[in-house]
C-alpha cells in the first residue's frame, strides 16, 4: 500500500470514484464519506457514495445523503458503480469484511483502492493506496488533513465542513475522549472560520428522536442493566422483543453503550444487542482497559483502546455468560481502577 500523498499529484485529472465505508454507517462513517464526496466533486471528478447498508435517518440531513446508494436495496446500481470506477475510497473501515454483501464485489474490482481509517491491523494488502493512523480522532478530521495536504483548504465550503464536523464530533463523544487532540480542536477553528453552524449540526444529530426511543432507554436503563462493582463494570443485554415493543430502528441504539460509563467507579460498559441473526456487541471503557484486544479476543471484533465492537452467533444468554466469564477473567485489570 503506498502512502495516500502519492495521490495527491492524480486529484487535479477528473476520474469515476465510489466511496464507500462500513455497514451501518455511523456519524463519522456517513459525514466523512459525505465531506470528501462533495470535496471530490468540486475537482471535476464523477462521485458515487454506496453505503453497504442502510443509515440512521437523522443522518438524512446532510448534504448529499438523498444520492447515497444503499446496496442492500439497491445492489444493481451499486455494482455498476463499482465495476465503472477508477478509484473506490474506502473509509472508516479497515477490513472488506466490515462492508457485509459487499466484501466480495470491493475485492473483486478493477478499481484502485484507496484507505483512509484509523482503526488497527488494517487489510493492507488489498489497497493501492493509503493511509491508516490509529492516533487520529476519526475518519472525518483524517479526510480534513487529506484535503488541507493536498492543498485544497478552499474546497472547504460550508458544506463539507458540516458534514467532517459532524463526523468529528460524533467520534470524540462531543470532544470529551481522550482521543480529542489539539489538532482536533484548529481543526475544528478552522471550519468555523469557514462558515461552519456548529449549533445546527447538533440539532439535526441529537434533537430529532422520537418518543418511542426515550422509552426504550427508559426501559433499558431500568430492566437490561446489571452492575458488577466488584469489577467496575456494567451491562447492557436487549433481547429482540424489546426492539420489537419500542419499534427500534437502525440508529435508536446509538450511543446507549456510554451511559453506564456515568455511573461513578464504572471502567467497562457493554451493550449486547440481540439483532435476530447475530448478537452485536460494544464495548466503551475509561482509562487503562483495552476494548480493542478485548473484543478480538472474546467477540470476533474490534476498533480502538478505548472503544470497540463485536458479533457473535450464539444466542443471547450465551453471549451474555461468555462476557462475565470473560469480565472474570479480566479481573485484575477491571478491579484496580484509578479515579
Amino acid at each position: 500500500m503506498q502512502h495516500i500523498n502519492e495521490i495527491y499529484p492524480l486529484l487535479k485529472e477528473p476520474r469515476k470514484v465510489v466511496i464507500t465505508t462500513h455497514q451501518k454507517p455511523d456519524g463519522d462513517a456517513m459525514g466523512s464519506s459525505l465531506g470528501l464526496y462533495h470535496f471530490l466533486k468540486q475537482l471535476g471528478h464523477q462521485v458515487t457514495v454506496v453505503s453497504p447498508t442502510n443509515w440512521a435517518d437523522f443522518f438524512d440531513w446532510m448534504p448529499g445523503t438523498k444520492e447515497v446508494l444503499d446496496y442492500e436495496r439497491q445492489t444493481a446500481e451499486g455494482n455498476a458503480a463499482i465495476e465503472a470506477a477508477d478509484w473506490i475510497f474506502c473509509l472508516d473501515f479497515n477490513t472488506l469484511s466490515r462492508t457485509r454483501r459487499m466484501e466480495e464485489k470491493l475485492g473483486n474490482a478493477t478499481a484502485q483502492r484507496i484507505l483512509i481509517d484509523h482503526h488497527q491491523e488494517p487489510q493492507v494488502d488489498k489497497f493501492a493506496y493509503g493511509i491508516s493512523d490509529t492516533t487520529k480522532s476519526s475518519t472525518s478530521e483524517m479526510v480534513y488533513d487529506f484535503i488541507e495536504e493536498s492543498g485544497n483548504d478552499d474546497k472547504i465550503n460550508e458544506t463539507v465542513a458540516e458534514c467532517l464536523y459532524a463526523g468529528v464530533m460524533t467520534d470524540t463523544g462531543s470532544f470529551r475522549f481522550p482521543i480529542t487532540t489539539g489538532a482536533v480542536h484548529r481543526m475544528v477553528a478552522n471550519l468555523k472560520d469557514k462558515g461552519l453552524r456548529h449549533s445546527r449540526v447538533h440539532e439535526e444529530l441529537f434533537d430529532n428522536y422520537l418518543e418511542n426511543r426515550f422509552r426504550f432507554i427508559g426501559n433499558v436503563l431500568q430492566h437490561r442493566m446489571q452492575l458488577f462493582y466488584e469489577y467496575n463494570t456494567a451491562l447492557i443485554a436487549v433481547p429482540q422483543q424489546d426492539l420489537i415493543k419500542f419499534n427500534i430502528i437502525t440508529g435508536d441504539t446509538e450511543g446507549l453503550v456510554n451511559y453506564p460509563l456515568s455511573i461513578k467507579g464504572i471502567k467497562l460498559a457493554a451493550i449486547i444487542i440481540d439483532r435476530g441473526e447475530e448478537r452485536k456487541c460494544s464495548f466503551r471503557s475509561k482509562g487503562g482497559f483495552d476494548v480493542n484486544t478485548f473484543a478480538r479476543k472474546y467477540f470476533n471484533g474490534g476498533g480502538h483502546f478505548n472503544a470497540a465492537g463485536g458479533q457473535s452467533k450464539e444466542s443471547l444468554d450465551e453471549v451474555v455468560a461468555k462476557f462475565i466469564q470473560a469480565m472474570k477473567e479480566n479481573k485484575d485489570q477491571l478491579s484496580n481502577y484509578q479515579f
